[in-house]
């Protein structure tokens, strides 16, 4: 398999192939092995990778060509969310419940295969832990209605899962995700691969080239840590051209 690298647990965090040397089919795909250590993982964003396997295969590391991405100045509100955005119907938090909402991102897609496997599972609590890995809430009074989490490295926010158990309710967790962004100069919001639910909200196909450029640009010098942890009750004031001036897989 030309291009595609064999990694021990023991290797360098750092040590991947040129993403531009990736497979053709399956698209992306660059190394196998490795660990989910979190100096791995964070290395592996940082050059535009991310892993991405099911239970019973190896680790799998990918960056697709081309890339879904989400500039958050181009996200787009239809007017029912609008309207669900304006009803407060949901209230948001951040980082109040990240391992509830990373359960639900594997229990809603258990019955047709999840990558959120055990190991995945702990590598992300572990990053969370450590400051890395956020996740955005919508609550329904008590109950947790929807929500997505990630990884924030500098100006890129690299989306990994969503869930809903509510009409429009990780669309809400989205756009509170945008308006967090224009807040922490987040400026690109990784989606990895392309679905119908993001591209209504605005996301767009970016060459693997340009993103590469734009996510090492993004992330330069030391990676910060820190909860985001706050909650708030959305209110058109987070909708697009009313946020502070700054500058997702479904």
């Amino acid at each position: 398999m030309n291009g595609i690298a064999f990694l021990q647990p023991g290797d360098p965090p750092d040590r991947f192939p040129d993403p531009a040397g990736a497979a053709t089919e399956p698209d992306g795909l660059l190394a196998i092995g490795g660990d989910l250590e979190p100096e791995r993982l964070l290395a592996a964003y940082r050059r535009g990778i991310f892993p991405w396997y099911e239970a019973g295969q190896p680790i799998l590391w990918w960056s697709p060509d081309p890339r879904a991405v989400l500039l958050p100045e181009q996200l787009h509100v239809s007017r029912s969310l609008r309207r669900t955005l304006n009803s407060d119907r949901f209230s948001v938090s951040v980082d109040l419940a990240f391992r509830e909402v990373i359960d639900a991102c594997a229990l809603t897609r258990a019955s047709t295969g999840t990558w959120i496997t055990p190991e995945m599972r702990a590598a992300y609590l572990r990053l969370h832990d450590l400051g890395h890995a956020h996740s955005v809430e919508a609550w329904h009074g008590p109950e947790l209605a929807g929500g997505l989490y990630g990884i924030a490295i500098g100006g890129v926010f690299f989306g990994e899962s969503m869930f809903s158990l509510e009409t429009d309710a990780s669309k809400v967790a989205l756009v509170h995700l945008v308006g967090l962004a224009a807040r922490r100069g987040v400026r690109l919001i990784d989606c990895q691969v392309a679905t119908g639910h993001l591209s209504s909200l605005g996301s767009r196909l970016m060459p693997r080239g340009q993103f590469l450029d734009a996510v090492r640009k993004l992330t330069e010098g030391p990676v910060p840590a820190e909860p985001w942890r706050e909650s708030a009750c959305l209110t058109s004031a987070l909708l697009p051209g009313r946020t502070q001036p700054g500058r997702l897989r479904g």
